[in-house]
């Protein structure tokens, strides 16, 4: 992957916490945000103030619960730094019954278009010529494990629960596109119906097996982009034209590549309506772990993984390679929760878990703007640690500047797998 050009790292973009507002003005219009029936105007947490509070919750590790931000806020520093007065649990809680969550996704929409490309892949530079994007979900849980176990009502997932329906660009390392549904994954909530009224020209969308659906293959044939997906490896397809295997190819352990035609449906409207090619990878043999239905313990395959594309010029093992980029995803997804604190929730109200999301996702987006970095374990360490004060703009510079090893580790690894004969 091409290292990004890192810009030398200014203190006067990120500052102390008292910088934090002034570093997203835009929140400013956020302020009126549920005051149509404050007459009095004596309303003491607003929109923005709360947007504010929520950011600060995600920087800093310390704070790990409602109650901890609040005696955080009580303190003269943050608060005099920040603006806030303290807060009660109540007010914090029922606030968001009146804010308006979709007012940050013009936050989003504008910080999308200031992102830089931080990462990227040579070899798709002259092939693929849509945004990389990845798709898929996972889900939140309102409420704690234990009290959830008692409200189970489909499958293996608590009732009170969400799904976060995420798109999330390559390129720049963090998501770009948000949806938050109930966790049921069926109907309205259902992850395919989802990306079908998100869908945009222009993109290549890389898919689970979830996602194996012939009218959302032609919905995205048809608005202009492309699709690379998994389906089951027992799928039903008649080969129309088998594909020559390169070198690359095999070495990236493609055993088919072939034009085909997918489906038995006698319903015209249900079947493909372009030209799909059909790829088989060799891949180590895995067990699906866990026998519950609908609990997530990932696939299990039989030794391959069946493709599914409309990308018909793309080389064999550049499709192998774009569908291994999937994985960002769920590296995306471990970091949202357990590094950004998303595996609990500020607030049970759905307006409550919308706004920590769309904050989530500006946590990321800054932090990519800030530094020119993918957000990660270390460098959210290194900025919570500055905005504490504990780190010096010397350290957090020199820290930007640290090679990045992760080509040269990748090099060292195929390098050793050749050595051994293993594709």
């Amino acid at each position: 992957m091409a290292p990004a050009v890192l810009a030398k790292f200014d203190p006067r973009q990120i500052g102390h916490l008292k910088k934090l507002v002034h570093l997203l003005p835009w929140l400013s219009s956020l302020r009126d945000s549920g005051c149509e029936r404050d007459k009095a105007a004596n309303r003491d947490l607003h929109f923005d103030q709360y947007v504010t509070l929520v950011l600060l919750y995600l920087f800093n590790p310390l704070i790990d619960s409602m109650r901890t931000l609040q005696e955080a806020s009580a303190t003269e520093k943050v608060a005099s730094q920040l603006g806030i007065k303290r807060f009660s649990l109540g007010s914090f809680s029922e606030s968001v019954r009146v804010f308006e969550p979709e007012k940050l996704r013009a936050v989003i929409d504008q910080l999308a278009g200031e992102l830089r490309p931080l990462q990227s892949d040579p070899r798709l530079k002259d092939h693929l010529h849509h945004v990389l994007t990845l798709v898929d979900g996972t889900v939140l849980n309102a409420l704690c494990t234990l009290a959830a176990s008692w409200f189970r009502s489909y499958g293996d997932l608590p009732k009170h629960a969400w799904r976060l329906h995420t798109h999330f660009d390559f390129a720049t390392g963090v998501p770009t596109d948000v949806e938050l549904t109930d966790a049921r994954n069926s109907g309205k909530s259902d992850e395919k119906q989802v990306l079908r009224s998100r869908l945009k020209k222009d993109h290549c969308y890389v898919m689970d097996r979830w996602f194996a659906q012939f009218t959302l293959f032609n919905d995205i044939h048809r608005i202009g982009s492309s699709y690379v997906c998994r389906i089951k490896e027992n799928s039903v397809f008649q080969v129309l034209q088998e594909r020559p295997l390169n070198q690359e190819a095999r070495q990236a352990g493609v055993l088919q590549d072939a034009r085909v035609e997918l489906g038995t449906s006698h319903l015209s409207n249900l079947l493909p309506d372009h030209p799909i090619r059909v790829l088989v990878i060799k891949a180590t043999p895995h067990v699906k772990r866990g026998g519950h239905k609908g609990k997530s313990s990932g696939p299990g395959n039989n030794g391959t993984i069946v493709l599914a594309t409309n990308l018909l010029e793309v080389p064999a093992h550049l499709i192998a390679l774009i569908y291994q980029f999937r994985w960002c995803i769920e590296i995306f997804f471990r970091f949202f929760k357990q590094l950004l604190g998303c595996r609990h929730l500020l607030s049970q109200r759905i307006e409550g878990i919308q706004i920590q999301v769309c904050c989530a996702v500006i946590a990321c987006m800054l932090i990519n703007l800030w530094t020119g970095k993918k957000p990660g374990k270390h460098m959210l360490n290194m900025l919570a640690w500055y905005f504490m004060g504990i780190v010096s703009e010397r350290d957090v510079q020199a820290f930007l500047e640290r090679p990045d090893r992760t080509g040269i580790k990748k090099k060292a690894k195929d390098e050793l797998w050749k050595k051994l004969g293993v594709s």
